[in-house]
């Protein structure tokens, strides 16, 4: 292979592929052709330092262009559901708002934007490359009422005036109108994953440090405040087993209807009530017969139809919205 040949790229689905194999026989995807930038021997001399782009595609097997550098300090690409959540949290101008796991930074330039940049923004996460990029995003868009901060989220909670932090992490009880617990989690709705190498313990090891964010999350919220627990996996046990758990455990918290509403309900199985179902929103795209559906066979449906194929063919994700009713 020389810089400038046409190449056929295939995800290795197992992970089997040796560097530097000639042919391959195991278990592989076909992801479209491309032009090669670099030759077999400059990709291979260069790893692991080498990054940048190896492969121009040019038929792609997916129909969506490209947004990277398309009008960088105006447009922010993101996924709907991700999208959907700063509307859910529906921030307002002059209002204190923290982000308690923000990176990269998506979901906090969204409530700054929906905010007017009236206000404050406080971000936090605990990987402080991943907080620069919260910055570079903040100043790229031209957003002045963002404060990232590299803190770890669990600890964000102060009992008691030792110091004056000057806004700075950890914060006093009921410090924030509005907050947003976009938690860590499995990621099992992301997509597309050509390969998966998660483990069980992995996947089951998510829900106490959601739990732990949640806590923190309920003490730093004011009465009458609003927080919002998102995740962007499918599980019971992160989503809706933790709404059931957050009810029980916090009586101030009440669960929310959401607006807009554009997923489906809950899932059975937590013990929640139907009626409890249809206040949450899951994002699933299994219920999307796009793999079977042939492409021509759509210019004659309703509009109506293709924004709903549109709008459930998205990532996997979960959205809760809960009001704090009285003082903790």
């Amino acid at each position: 292979m020389k810089a400038g040949d046409v190449i056929s790229v295939y995800s290795d689905i197992k992970g089997k592929c040796k560097k530097g194999a000639k042919e391959f026989d195991e278990t592989k995807i076909f992801l479209g052709n491309g032009i090669s930038e670099l030759s077999r021997k400059e990709l291979f001399s260069g790893l692991p330092e080498l990054k940048g782009i190896g492969i121009r595609m040019t038929e792609p097997v997916y129909l969506s262009p490209s947004f990277d550098n398309v009008l960088p300090g105006y447009l922010f690409l993101q996924n709907l559901p991700s999208a959907v959540v700063a509307h859910v949290l529906n921030p307002q101008p002059g209002e204190k708002i923290l982000d308690l796991c923000a990176a990269p930074g998506g979901k906090t330039t969204h409530i700054a934007a929906l905010m007017h940049d009236q206000g404050e923004v406080i971000a936090l996460d605990k990987v402080s490359n991943k907080v620069e990029k919260i910055r570079q995003n903040a100043l790229l868009l031209g957003l002045n009422s963002i404060r990232a901060f590299c803190f770890d989220g669990t600890k964000a909670l102060k009992l008691e005036m030792v110091e004056d932090t000057e806004g700075e992490p950890p914060f006093l009880p009921e410090s924030f109108d509005r907050i947003l617990l976009d938690a860590p989690c499995s990621g099992m709705g992301q997509r597309p994953n050509m390969a998966c190498s998660w483990t069980l313990k992995e996947v089951t090891s998510y829900q106490p440090l959601q739990r732990k964010l949640f806590s923190v999350a309920v003490q730093l919220l004011k009465p009458g405040g609003v927080l919002v627990y998102s995740t962007c996996t499918i599980t019971l046990a992160e989503n809706e087993e933790q709404v059931a758990w957050a009810l029980r455990t916090f009586p101030c918290v009440q669960l929310q209807y959401q607006e807009p509403q554009i997923g489906g309900e809950g899932m059975m199985g937590a013990g929640l009530s139907f009626e409890q179902l249809k206040q949450l929103q899951r994002f699933d795209p299994s219920v999307v017969p796009l793999p079977d559906t042939d492409i021509n066979s759509l210019r004659d449906t309703r509009i109506e139809d293709m924004i709903w194929l549109a709008n459930k063919d998205c990532i996997g994700f979960f959205i809760a919205k809960f009001v704090k009713c009285k003082s903790t």
